[in-house]
């Protein structure tokens, strides 16, 4: 009886093991060879697109899908109009919700560079105030919407926080958090574990540790931390990317 319970018990908890792993391991659908989607839990979701750049090669540009009640939010626009138009068409037909906002976290195209596509299907855009003003500095398209340092933003049920913490990456950069879900989308901003500094051209190297240090504080129960670039990962992302422009300072 005795060496039967044992190799029962090794099975069950092989199977516990093998579960979890399982539960814990995310939802990537290709959507094309451009455009990927990861699904994070059942509101939330990462959206991949690629830029082919000079300096960095084809980089992975990741923004944020928030759903709820038949209703969706985009947080930055993949790469160019051709991409953004492949991903609402997703969001409509596998989601079955309807886009009705899309946020850029700052003015560099890989946030706003497929924004024409959400203006053509009269889908409203947002941005601060200071991205907008970059954006037309740029001749880059324009998002219709703008604020100072916070604006909220309604899902279905659901609100999302928009908000301006200080200079990093761009003198523009904003944050949107997901409270009911505790995901933070940092953008640009935010650097996955690992990854060196970047794109530098428009940055505030000196700022950027404080900047990301008053959002670590204002999100301590935050779970799930979305970079621009790169994997995704918990507050662990806050503390590499603070501790990165730390000698900046």
């Amino acid at each position: 009886m005795r060496n039967t319970i044992k190799p029962l018990f090794f099975l069950v908890v092989l199977l516990c093991i093998y579960s979890c792993k399982k539960e814990h391991t995310p939802d990537v659908i290709t959507v094309s060879e451009e455009l990927k989607i990861t699904k994070l839990n059942e509101h939330s979701y990462i959206h991949t697109s690629y830029l082919n750049t000079k300096s960095f090669g084809k980089v992975p540009c990741n923004g944020m899908i928030i759903i709820d009640n038949a209703e969706a939010l985009i947080f930055d626009t993949p790469t160019n109009d051709s991409i953004s138009g492949l991903l609402i068409n997703w969001v409509q037909k596998n989601l079955k919700c309807e886009v009705k906002g899309v946020i850029a976290t700052h003015f560099h195209g890989d946030c706003l560079g497929g924004l024409n596509e959400f203006h053509k299907r009269k889908i409203s855009s947002y941005a601060s105030n200071a991205t907008i003003r970059l954006a037309k500095n740029k001749n880059y398209t324009i998002p219709q919407n703008g604020f100072d340092t916070q604006h909220k933003l309604k899902v279905g049920n659901r609100k999302v926080l928009n908000t301006f913490y200080g200079e990093g990456h761009t003198s523009d950069n904003i944050v949107s958090y997901f409270p009911d879900e505790k995901v933070l989308f940092g953008g640009c901003l935010i650097k996955s574990k690992g990854a060196k500094k970047g794109n530098l051209e428009d940055a505030n190297i000196k700022e950027w540790s404080t900047t990301v240090a008053k959002i670590k504080e204002k999100y301590p129960d935050v779970e799930i931390v979305i970079p621009g670039h790169g994997a995704y990962g918990g507050q662990e992302l806050l503390a590499y990317t603070i501790s990165l422009f730390k000698t900046e300072q």
